[in-house]
């Protein structure tokens, strides 16, 4: 059961992912005047494409943040220092989500998907941080299965965003490809995609 004080830390994180992710739709603006109605409104797809995927993203870092959550037992400075950090990378996400909708119409994709995932590698750090606080601070029960399942997961996060990001320079559309398949993968709980290796041995 969580404390009080670690309650509160999960509180404050709620608010600022749900702050987050409403801010998303403020980027969405009114079609051009010059343009027909639904035309304007088609041509910012770029737009909707950025807001879908920021908002997809900050759920499903929600939902880890969540899952970790649940096996903290306390808290103390550090852990809220190290859950500080994570919280500046995720209200950071949509900027570079963004410039990489705007880069579809000025042709400068390759830097902008740089910055993009660059910034997952960045967060995917921030993860590993936070739950490394935890652990060497003994906030965790180390014995429970579940964290050590979103142990593993966490340690191969930046190792495959570090890959996206190299593939950048080679193809952006395989390297963007990447990164909404490690979404995917984050998306499913530590806990089931071990019983699904284990039920196809």
């Amino acid at each position: 059961m969580m404390s009080s004080e670690t309650g509160r830390i999960e509180a404050f994180s709620d608010g600022v992912f749900s702050i987050a992710a409403t801010l998303l739709v403020l980027e969405l603006k009114a079609p051009a005047a010059a343009l027909p109605f639904w035309q304007g409104i088609a041509a910012q797809w770029p737009s909707y494409a950025s807001f879908l995927l920021s908002f997809l993203f900050i759920g499903i870092m929600w939902m880890n943040h969540h899952r970790l959550f649940t096996h903290v037992q306390r808290s103390d400075d550090a852990l809220m220092a190290a859950n500080l950090l994570l919280l500046l990378g995720v209200v950071w996400i949509p900027y570079p989500t963004s410039l990489m909708a705007q880069a579809v119409a000025t042709g400068r994709i390759r830097e902008a998907a740089i910055l993009y995932n660059g910034s997952y590698l960045a967060l995917g750090l921030l993860f590993n941080l936070l739950l490394f606080t935890c652990m060497k601070r003994g906030l965790v029960d180390r014995e429970y299965a579940g964290v050590r399942h979103i142990a593993r997961s966490y340690a191969v996060g930046p190792l495959l965003y570090l890959v996206c990001l190299g593939t950048t320079w080679w193809s952006v559309p395989l390297s963007l490809a990447m990164n909404g398949g490690m979404a995917v993968y984050f998306l499913v709980s530590p806990e089931k995609r071990v019983k699904r290796a284990g039920a196809r041995r």
